[in-house]
């Protein structure tokens, strides 16, 4: 997957928000999911892992999010008329998340990132990278209660290359802490300011 030719991906670029928070919040946010250098160590496995497996994981998440009206409604018109190239385009960035979470530093830019992608969920920018008309909000609940289905059902594919239970487990526990931790990222919108 070549992260340029992705429409509305803007990683590292000036089009990306400048996320309110400092590297001393994130590190902070880090040492509260007990996020270390070994999670950073076994993300890197877990990359090379889901490397060619991202549309696997794709297909079975989006089959997840198909099979519930209540979660597909929000890639519609609000008139239960979803739009197809809006999902397809959502869904070539969510991969490219999937590689992001495993291989990117966890700096300034994927700080940044992280708060642009949490704006993209929320109605301060949602529909505006693909020119959509859809629903304008993601409703705050759902994005806490995806942390489930997204963690879940990664180990059984960190577990398909022959690594040991222990690395599978330790690669498994690294995605968990950092999804926790993006969402934690992602909720800034949310949230009302001076309580985050």
């Amino acid at each position: 997957m070549m992260a340029t030719a992705i429409p509305g991906y803007t990683y590292g670029t000036d089009q990306v928000a400048h996320a309110p928070l400092t590297m001393q919040d994130l590190d902070l946010l880090k040492q509260a999911v007990l996020f270390g250098p070994e999670d950073e160590q076994y993300l890197r496995m877990a990359g090379e892992v889901l490397a060619d497996q991202i549309d696997d994981v794709l297909d079975l998440w989006y089959g997840f999010v198909g099979s519930h009206p209540h979660l597909v409604y929000y890639f519609t018109d609000g008139h239960g008329n979803p739009n197809a190239d809006y999902m397809a385009a959502v869904r070539r960035r969510f991969g490219q998340w999937i590689l992001d979470t495993c291989t990117r530093p966890y700096d300034e830019q994927w700080l940044n990132y992280a708060y642009e992608i949490g704006l993209r969920h929320h109605r301060s920018k949602k529909n505006i990278v693909d020119g959509v008309q859809a629903v304008p909000h993601i409703h705050y609940r759902y994005m806490v209660a995806f942390i489930y289905p997204i963690t879940a059902t990664i180990r059984s594919f960190l577990a398909k290359k022959g690594h040991s239970p222990e690395d599978v487990d330790r690669m498994y526990q690294a995605w968990f802490k950092s999804v926790v931790m993006q969402v934690a990222l992602w909720s800034v919108p949310y949230i009302r300011e001076g309580d985050y």
